[in-house]
C-alpha cells in the first residue's frame, strides 16, 4: 500500500480509476531512500521512475537507482515495491544477490525525471506554452499511473522542498493531451509535444497566462497576446511583470492597444505607464479619450514627486549612547500630541542613520540601557530620489507609520508619513 504524502494535492481523478487510490507528485518521491525490507537495509535513493507507455495512462514498471562513481545502476521492478512511506520506499530484497540487476532500457519506456521534468511544452501549433515543473501520479489497485503534468510554479516549489507553500493554483494538464513520446524522441529534444488546443490555452486563468507570456518572447509572445479578447488581454497584462509588459506594449498595433486600454481603469493605466519609457507613453496617451488622458497625466506627475520634496522634519533622532530614561524624559517634556511619535531614530555624530527603536520597546526597556542596545539595524529607509510610487510600495510591504529618508551617504534627512503617501493611492484604487 502507498501512503499519501501530506503535501500531495488532490488531482482530478482520471477515468478508469475506481475505489481506493492515492495521489502524489513525482518531486516528492525523487531522492527518497529505497530500503530492502527494513529501514536499516538501504540500497540507494530513487533516481527516477520508469513508466511504460500505455492507454489511457502510462504505468510504472519500476524504480531506477543510480549510484554514481562508476558503479552500476539498479532497476527494481514495480511488482517488487512493497510500500512507499514518508521517509523511505520499501522493496523486497533482491533474489539471490545483494543488488538488483542494472537498468536496461526497453522500447516504449520513459523516465519521468530524464524525459519529462523541466521539458518545454508545445501546443499543437508548435508554440511554446510552459515547462513541466512536476508530474502527478496516482496509485490504484497496485498500479502507479501517470495522469497529469503540472506547469504551475507550485511544482517548482515542491522540487526545491517548499511543497507546503502554494504560490498559485496547480495548473494540471491531463496526460491524454500528450502525444505518444518515445525515449528516442525525448533524448533528441528538450521539448514535449502536447495536443493542447489553442482554446484550452486561452481558458487558462489570467495569472497563469501571464506566467506563459513571461516565458515567451518576440513573435510567440505577440501571437499569444493578440489572440486574447480585449478583456482577457487587459486582465493578463496587469498580471504580467514589468519587463514583459514593456515587450507586449511595444509590439501592439494601435487598434489592439486602444481596445485593451479601454478595459483598464485609470489607476491601472497610470501604473502601467510608469513602467513604459516616457517617449512611448506620449504616443499611447493619444489612444485614450482626452478626459482620461488628462487624469492619468495628473497622476503620473504626482507619482514622479521625489521623497526629498515631501519630507517631514517632525521626528525624533538621538545618538546611540543616549540612555533610555533620558529619551523618555525628553519625549514627556516635548509637548507632542499622543501618537505623534512611533519611532526613535538612532544616528551617529555625523547624522548617519544607524538604527530605529519602536516606542513600545523603549517604554519596556530599562532606564539605564542605551538606545543602541535595543535598536533594530539595518533600517528600512527610502532614498531621497525615490518617487511616490516607490514609497507607496514600501509602505504597502512593511506597514510602518513613517519611513526615514536618507541621502546617498545614509545621512538622515527626514521622514515620510504613511498617510501622506497612501491616502492618495487608496483614493485612486477606489476610482
Amino acid at each position: 500500500m502507498i501512503t499519501l504524502n501530506n503535501h500531495a494535492a488532490q488531482s482530478r481523478m482520471p477515468s478508469g480509476v475506481n475505489g481506493s487510490h492515492h495521489v502524489m507528485y513525482f518531486s516528492e518521491l525523487l531522492k527518497r531512500r529505497v530500503c530492502a525490507g527494513k529501514i536499516k537495509d538501504r540500497i540507494g535513493k530513487l533516481t527516477d521512475l520508469v513508466f511504460a507507455l500505455s492507454d489511457p495512462y502510462p504505468q510504472s514498471v519500476g524504480i531506477y537507482i543510480e549510484h554514481g562513481w562508476g558503479k552500476p545502476t539498479e532497476f527494481v521492478p514495480w511488482d517488487k515495491v512493497l510500500r512507499i512511506e514518508e521517509d523511505a520506499i520499501f522493496v523486497q530484497p533482491p533474489d539471490g544477490s545483494d543488488k538488483y540487476p542494472p537498468f536496461v532500457d526497453q522500447p516504449g519506456w520513459i523516465l519521468l525525471d530524464k524525459h519529462l521534468m523541466g521539458r518545454t511544452i508545445l501546443d499543437i501549433d508548435g508554440r511554446k506554452v510552459e515547462v513541466v515543473n512536476d508530474i502527478c501520479i496516482v496509485e490504484s489497485g497496485g498500479k502507479l499511473l501517470l495522469v497529469d503534468v503540472d506547469i504551475s510554479f507550485n511544482g517548482f516549489l515542491r522540487r526545491v522542498g517548499l511543497g507546503s507553500v502554494r504560490w498559485i493554483n496547480n495548473q494540471l494538464i491531463s496526460w491524454k493531451y500528450v502525444q505518444p513520446l518515445s525515449v528516442e524522441d525525448a533524448v533528441a529534444t528538450d521539448q514535449v509535444s502536447m495536443s493542447l488546443t489553442r482554446k484550452e490555452i486561452l481558458d487558462l486563468p489570467s495569472e497563469d497566462l501571464a506566467d506563459v507570456l513571461e516565458e515567451l518572447s518576440g513573435k510567440e509572445q505577440q501571437a499569444l497576446f493578440t489572440s486574447l479578447d480585449s478583456e482577457k488581454a487587459a486582465e493578463t497584462l496587469m498580471e504580467t511583470e514589468p519587463r514583459a509588459q514593456r515587450q507586449i506594449i511595444a509590439s501592439l498595433r494601435k487598434e489592439k492597444a486602444r481596445s485593451v486600454f479601454s478595459e483598464l481603469t485609470i489607476p491601472q493605466l497610470a501604473d502601467l505607464f510608469t513602467v513604459i519609457p516616457h517617449d512611448q507613453v506620449t504616443g499611447l496617451m493619444e489612444l485614450l479619450p482626452e478626459d482620461k488622458a488628462t487624469r492619468i497625466r495628473a497622476i503620473l506627475a504626482e507619482d514622479e514627486t521625489m521623497a526629498k520634496s515631501i519630507l517631514s522634519s517632525d521626528f525624533l533622532a538621538v545618538q546611540g549612547d543616549a540612555k533610555v530614561g533620558d529619551v523618555l524624559e525628553t519625549i514627556r517634556l516635548s509637548g507632542r500630541e499622543p501618537g505623534s511619535i512611533s519611532y526613535i531614530y538612532v544616528t551617529d555624530a555625523d547624522n548617519v542613520l544607524l538604527g530605529v527603536v519602536d516606542l513600545r520597546e523603549l517604554v519596556l526597556a530599562g532606564d539605564n540601557m542605551t538606545v543602541v542596545d535595543i535598536m533594530t539595524s539595518p533600517v528600512v529607509a527610502a532614498e531621497d530620489d525615490d518617487v511616490r510610487k516607490d514609497l507607496a510600495q514600501m509602505f504597502a510591504k512593511y506597514h510602518y507609520r513613517t519611513i526615514p529618508v536618507v541621502d546617498s551617504q545614509d545621512h538622515l534627512l527626514g521622514t515620510i508619513r504613511y498617510n501622506d503617501i497612501m491616502k492618495g493611492v487608496e483614493i485612486r484604487v477606489k476610482e
